[in-house]
């Protein structure tokens, strides 16, 4: 079962709810005590008086014994001593009785088939249960809010430990290998049960985060060097005037793969060392010059599929940006256009806030435009070699370096991706 309301507002309805109901037993007692107390006590007095009255020997000292707040009547009585209608038919035994702005209590006995009937005046011992009975309800309200008070100053004392481990938690600190273990903070209690698994858990997500990143600096490292034999290699090739222009089409084609796969490599060697990295000694580029490198490298491959390639910089954005991360992201957006666009253009613009990728491509359906950004999702159109991998790298750089990346639709066909750069500082 789940609640919508937070554990602290449940802990106080709890105590308010459990106040509530000892209260309302509390003055729900009070309230039948005074009713049987009223009924035993004073039902016994009215009988003894009673008793006492029938004992006498003739009506004369009737008038003058009962006591001055009582009234005595019976059957086939008198004047003074005749009973009203509303008192007869009673049955024997204790009653109350209330005439006009007046309350009574009675009790009957029937003697040799005569009824008699003691009444005594009871206003002054209602007045005084009324402001018992007010005091009992005033006492209610008061533990009910006195409870709310109450439960809600416990309820801070009892969740501020489970608040301090939630931010606790939550501190980007906490995914450091240096991070302080929580638990000892805490009493050995639920709380401290409770930390002492946010420490398990985090450690063991801290040493799959440090495998990971130690496994893509070593293969980043690794592959330096046969990228680098390879491209050698491609430009020695290149050098040899004996080469026809299909075996130099194929070679320059590997050259561009180990270009690619060297910043590839360089991305994810950053990416992985993103905490340990000095800004200060990274490679910066501007946008205009990336844009100028990247035309000059995917405009012979976009033109050869028959596409035209639009470049425009309607308003370009000064700053420097990690050079690496900038190649890559516009670069894979513009694999991206040439390998889901089979007629059309592929647009470069520079804007004033970053720059827009567009194509006249078979375009992604508004539904699926947020997952693309996922790893290992292509669109409906699949096509080419790649494993879904291009968008989301995009997506990682993005968000490590402060940028925003955005997919909308283009018209009247295909998608236009817009990046929002922030120019790095210092």
């Amino acid at each position: 079962m789940e609640f919508k309301q937070s554990l602290s507002r449940r802990i106080v309805i709890a105590f308010v709810l459990m106040t509530t109901l000892v209260a309302a037993a509390f003055a729900t007692g009070i309230y039948m005590a005074v009713h049987m107390l009223e009924e035993k006590l004073i039902s016994g007095v009215l009988s003894g008086d009673l008793d006492r009255l029938l004992h006498m020997d003739n009506m004369d000292e009737w008038r003058t014994r009962p006591e001055p707040d009582q009234l005595f009547y019976f059957s086939g009585g008198h004047g003074d001593f005749a009973l009203p209608d509303y008192l007869t038919g009673m049955t024997p035994g204790f009653h109350e009785i209330f005439r006009d702005d007046s309350s009574y209590h009675a009790f009957v006995r029937v003697v040799a088939g005569q009824e008699y009937v003691l009444l005594q005046d009871q206003s002054e011992f209602e007045e005084r249960e009324r402001t018992l009975y007010t005091t009992v309800w005033i006492g209610f309200v008061l533990c009910v809010a006195l409870a709310v008070l109450l439960g809600q100053f416990l309820a801070r004392k009892v969740i501020e430990p489970v608040s301090r481990l939630s931010r606790q938690v939550r501190h980007p600190d906490q995914l450091l290998s240096m991070a302080p273990p929580l638990a000892p903070n805490y009493a050995a209690d639920e709380v401290g049960q409770l930390a002492a698994s946010f420490d398990t858990t985090l450690g063991l997500l801290r040493h799959a985060l440090t495998r990971e990143r130690l496994f893509t600096s070593d293969v980043s490292h690794e592959l330096r060097t046969p990228l680098m034999v390879l491209a050698s290699s491609c430009e020695l090739l290149l050098e040899n005037p004996n080469l026809d222009d299909r075996a130099r089409a194929q070679v320059q084609r590997i050259f561009r793969a180990c270009e690619d796969m060297r910043a590839l490599v360089q991305t994810f060697f950053l990416l992985a060392r993103a905490q340990n990295t000095d800004v200060s000694q990274i490679p910066t580029i501007s946008v205009e010059s990336a844009a100028c490198e990247l035309l000059e490298q995917w405009r012979q491959p976009i033109e050869s599929k028959g596409l035209t390639l639009n470049y425009r910089a309607e308003q370009v954005l000064e700053g420097e940006f990690n050079a690496t991360h900038l190649r890559t992201v516009m670069s894979n957006l513009l694999r991206n256009a040439l390998h889901y666009t089979d007629s059309g253009h592929i647009s470069l613009t520079l804007v004033a806030d970053g720059f827009e990728v567009e194509d006249s491509g078979v375009g992604i359906p508004e539904a699926q435009r947020e997952a693309v950004f996922q790893p290992f999702v292509r669109g409906d159109s699949q096509r080419g070699d790649g494993l879904g991998l291009g968008l989301s790298l995009v997506q990682r750089i993005c968000a490590s370096q402060g940028w925003d990346v955005s997919l909308s639709a283009a018209q009247p066909r295909g998608c236009c991706f817009k990046v929002v750069l922030v120019p790095r500082r210092g």
